[in-house]
């Protein structure tokens, strides 16, 4: 079937799954560098979990800002330029890391850094509303996110190694350069649909297959300008806002703090973490793909896209659950501790696959980036307030006492609450599936 159709879609996933490849790798790469800029600009241990603390948070302002306006000015520029621009901006800020000389330097950069990458997500999931029919979404966008999962895998694999070997600068120099690879393979590779004359008829027609793809091509919907703020007047943005809200900032626990945890926990160091967090992302990469799996199987078998989507994303909150209990199987063995992580990681993927695609589901594709934005600005803030109010003073305040155990214990009570609770948000706001008509 898919040679008789063609595949060129694939490749354009293949080109998102690089960008967003890119995209984690560059923001992760300063939690594998804690203790060498600990040791570099000598912070005591208090010191340094304020510091980082305060740099995490410059970060995740800036990209909840970044996110305000970065789906609307995709929607306005298309996907070609919108994402290249992006990207070529967020790469020149990971480099720029290298020059900084202190706690004020490093936040100025991911300041940079956050409003840059905000572009990542909608440009990802615009792209994917224009080359995929309906049914394909959930795997195509499970598949292009499991790169944030890649890039935390690689980092922890190379970061550590380059600082050893050539100093810390160069762990930002060297990541932050393979992002004008991609740019080379982008213009060569990308077009829309109606204008990439390497897509074949059958491929075309099939990406239109869905009644909603169909109706909306006719009915000339790309061409209508729409009120960013309008947007807010619909349940279907305020559910998929306020799911990002409390699920983005625990993935982000997870990028940012998890090798601090190995180390306070089991006393990992440099490149001693980089198994453990490499193990944590590979397993998260097959929930990743699987999460965007299971809803298309259950479409394929007769149920509609909403209830297959909404049931998936069920399973996957009770799939994090048991990262409450991931310290208690820690002290049995550290590896035990590893895998729940993971499966709580691949759990998170699988609901990020899914509640992406809402989005596409429920809005006409000229507006997907700035829903996008919207929901991305959302989880921006609930990182926010993470850092803010729960880990910058919940861990220094268990570090001051000795006891810093305690507080990742609370944060992983966090964790395996925040899916099932923006589960039953998202179905109050939206029980039943409505297209919404800008």
């Amino acid at each position: 079937m898919t040679s008789k159709i063609g595949k060129y879609r694939w490749t354009i996933c293949g080109l998102i799954f690089f960008a967003t490849t890119v995209n984690y790798l560059d923001r992760a790469v300063i939690s594998l560098l804690k203790p060498y800029l600990t040791s570099a600009f000598n912070w005591n241990e208090e010191e340094a979990i304020k510091n980082y603390a305060n740099i995490e948070i410059a970060f995740k302002i800036a990209y909840a800002l970044g996110m305000t306006f970065a789906g609307k000015v995709i929607d306005k520029l298309g996907t070609k330029i919108g994402y290249a621009l992006a990207t070529t901006l967020w790469s020149i800020a990971a480099i720029c890391h290298a020059f900084a000389t202190g706690t004020f330097g490093f936040s100025v950069a991911r300041i940079f850094l956050g409003i840059t990458e905000a572009g990542n997500f909608p440009a990802a999931i615009k792209a994917t509303a224009e080359w995929f029919p309906k049914k394909e979404r959930a795997l195509a966008t499970g598949i292009f996110n499991s790169g944030s999962n890649i890039g935390a895998i690689v980092a922890p694999l190379t970061v550590p190694f380059i600082a050893e070997k050539w100093g810390w600068q160069w762990a930002f120099i060297l990541t932050g350069a393979v992002g004008f690879i991609w740019l080379i393979l982008w213009f060569i590779y990308y077009e829309i649909p109606t204008k990439q004359a390497k897509l074949t008829k059958e491929e075309y027609d099939y990406i239109l297959s869905s009644e909603e793809n169909s109706e909306e091509d006719n009915s000339g919907s790309e061409n209508q300008n729409f009120s960013w703020l309008s947007l807010f007047k619909f349940k279907q943005t305020w559910a998929f806002a306020l799911g990002k809200l409390l699920t983005d900032p625990i993935w982000w626990f997870y990028l940012f703090w998890l090798p601090d945890f190995l180390d306070k926990q089991y006393h990992l160091k440099g490149t001693e973490v980089a198994l453990p967090v490499a193990l944590v992302y590979i397993i998260s990469s097959f929930g990743s793909i699987g999460g965007g799996w299971l809803p298309m199987f259950l479409i394929n078998n007769g149920m509609s896209s909403f209830m297959a989507r909404k049931k998936s994303m069920l399973i996957y909150a009770f799939l994090v659950i048991p990262i409450i209990f991931s310290q208690i199987l820690g002290n049995i063995n550290m590896w035990f501790a590893v895998i729940v992580i993971g499966i709580a990681a691949a759990a998170h993927q699988a609901w990020s696959a899914n509640i992406f695609t809402t989005v596409s589901d429920m809005f006409p594709k000229n507006t997907t980036a700035s829903v996008t934005g919207i929901g991305g600005m959302f989880g921006g803030l609930g990182g926010i307030l993470l850092s803010a109010l729960i880990q910058k003073k919940l861990f220094v305040y268990y570090e001051s006492i000795g006891q810093i155990e305690i507080g990742y214990y609370i944060m992983f009570v966090i964790c395996g609450l925040a899916y099932l609770s923006a589960w039953i948000i998202m179905h109050f706001l939206v029980p039943r599936f409505n297209k919404v008509t800008i």
